[in-house]
């Protein structure tokens, strides 16, 4: 999910009228995806190979969950929160949109999952200073509006010697490998908004930080600036994307493994 605020001529929250707008815009877009987001191939995560190929990533990364406090960033429906519940974390899961919210509360509930949802943006949480131990965000870092301020953020509510875990890509950029399987495979090239009104969404991304795509080594970059240490780029998500064939479809499993996708993991100082 989007979170974050206008960086177009504004340093600061609640500075100008195009930062309302855009902290609007990025709401109301994602609350009116809430009742059909899982229905798209790669939110929802399957049981059986797929949550095994995610729960591995994340152990290897994570290490033990031993009840550890891990705040999961743009929740949505609580697929990655109800994932570390299960790993045995004590999960918080934050996110901009109330209806996301609802959708997963009522997962949790139906699971009997001791999850707490909170609705806040994620570039400023409103969380105390070192409260977890661990952070997660999927498919956040590439709509952030102001990573810097973002990743400092997170590096603030870590404990000392804690982990962000960040899984993402570059889904502007497609490399000529990816376009001439497409062009093979008769899969036209299409962005994140294809099918829910690609306007509207194409009108927030051109505002965002990476509306040129979120590279995994820009994205390590300014996460060593905010303070990070032992910064890690994970592209090794072939497992996870070779257990999605079942709701993908072979054509669009093989376009995944070409993609620009990565996993990075970053500690804050102990």
């Amino acid at each position: 999910m989007w979170q974050g605020m206008d960086r177009q001529g504004v340093s600061g929250p609640g500075i100008g009228g195009a930062n309302r707008d855009l902290r609007d815009e990025i709401r109301e877009y994602w609350s009116d995806r809430a009742a059909t987001f899982d229905q798209d191939p790669g939110h929802k995560i399957s049981q059986g190979a797929e949550r095994r190929a995610w729960a591995a990533l994340f152990q290897r990364h994570l290490g033990p969950a031993d009840g550890r406090r891990l705040l999961d960033l743009a929740s949505g429906t609580g697929e990655i929160s109800l994932l570390g519940h299960d790993l045995g974390f004590s999960v918080t899961g934050l996110d901009w949109s109330e209806p996301m919210l609802q959708k997963a509360r009522d997962k949790a509930a139906a699971a009997g999952a001791d999850v707490t949802f909170l609705q806040a943006d994620a570039e400023r949480t409103l969380e105390p200073d070192a409260s977890y131990d661990a952070i997660t965000a999927r498919h956040l870092v590439w709509t952030l509006v102001d990573p810097s301020a973002a990743f400092s953020e997170w590096y603030r509510i870590l404990k000392p010697g804690g982990v962000a875990l960040l899984v993402d890509g570059d889904f502007v950029n497609r490399s000529a490998v990816h376009a001439m399987l497409a062009r093979m495979l008769g899969l036209a090239q299409r962005g994140a908004g294809h099918g829910h009104d690609a306007e509207r969404h194409g009108a927030i991304l051109s505002r965002v930080h990476f509306r040129q795509g979120a590279r995994a080594e820009e994205v390590a970059a300014l996460l060593d600036q905010a303070g990070f240490v032992d910064v890690r780029i994970d592209r090794a998500l072939g497992r996870v994307h070779l257990a999605q064939r079942r709701t993908l479809g072979w054509r669009k499993s093989l376009l995944r493994l070409n993609e620009h996708r990565y996993a990075i993991s970053a500690r804050k100082k102990a």
